[in-house]
């Protein structure tokens, strides 16, 4: 992995947040320039800094790292909500996934 797909990842999560990389900066206690700066190739956060970068994304660092997943928080706000279904309704969630995602695939 590059240390280019730090940069992208948290320049895409943030567009999808629709947060400015000023705005973003200030949130997580930084000077306005410095999401900037991570996207802009000058610098790279600490391992802390981005865990609490995950945490301002509500993903979890796994979801960060996985190349494959392209909407990790769409995808973590569903799993809390799956959590809290019983078996049956799970069934029908699964079966409706399953048949979007094959319909997705054609």
């Amino acid at each position: 992995m590059e240390e280019s797909f730090v940069r992208k990842r948290i320049s895409s999560l943030r567009m999808k947040k629709g947060v400015s990389e000023y705005k973003m900066s200030l949130d997580i206690g930084h000077s306005k320039s410095y999401i900037q700066s991570i996207s802009s190739g000058r610098a790279l956060p600490s391992l802390s800094e981005l865990l609490y970068i995950c945490d301002y994304f509500g993903i979890t660092p796994m979801q960060f790292f996985d190349e494959g997943m392209e909407y990790p928080v769409l995808t973590n706000q569903l799993l809390d909500a799956t959590s809290k279904l019983g078996d049956e309704d799970l069934q029908i969630l699964l079966t409706v996934a399953n048949r979007l995602a094959s319909d997705s695939q054609k």
